[in-house]
C-alpha cells in the first residue's frame, strides 16, 4: 500500500493548483475532488478522469481505457477514462485535464438537480 500512498500524494502534488483538491477513501479506491466535484478516481496506481462523449475521444486516441469495476459477477463501466503517463508527469497539462473533468463534474451535478425538481 506504501506505493498507493506514494502516487496519491504525487498525483495530489501535480494537482495542487486546483482548489481544494483532495483524496478521499471509497471502495478501495481514492475519489479525487476539488470543493464539492467528484471529478477522478486513483485505484491500484492508475489515475483516471470523468468524461462525457466528446472529452473521451482524447483518451482513447492515445489508447487509454475506461474506469471498470466488477459488481455481482458483471464488469461494468463508468465514465471516467484513465489519464495517459505523459499527461499526469506535467503539472500544467495535468491542471487543464483535470479543470475539464470538474467541469464536466459540476455540469452532472447540476443536471441532476434539475432532473430531481421536475
Amino acid at each position: 500500500m506504501a506505493s498507493d500512498d506514494s502516487f496519491k500524494a504525487l498525483v495530489l502534488d501535480q494537482l495542487s493548483a486546483l482548489p481544494d483538491v483532495r483524496a478521499k477513501a471509497m471502495f478501495g479506491a481514492h475519489g479525487i475532488y476539488s470543493g464539492d466535484h467528484f471529478f477522478g478516481i486513483l485505484d491500484e496506481g492508475r489515475l483516471f478522469f470523468k468524461t462525457d462523449a466528446a472529452s473521451q475521444a482524447d483518451y482513447t486516441a492515445r489508447g487509454m481505457g475506461a474506469f471498470t469495476y466488477e459488481s455481482r459477477g458483471k464488469v461494468l463501466t463508468m465514465a471516467y477514462h484513465e489519464v495517459p503517463p505523459d499527461v499526469l508527469e506535467n503539472a500544467p497539462e495535468l491542471t487543464a485535464w483535470a479543470q475539464r473533468a470538474i467541469r464536466l463534474a459540476a455540469s452532472s451535478k447540476k443536471s441532476a438537480k434539475r432532473t430531481k425538481r421536475n
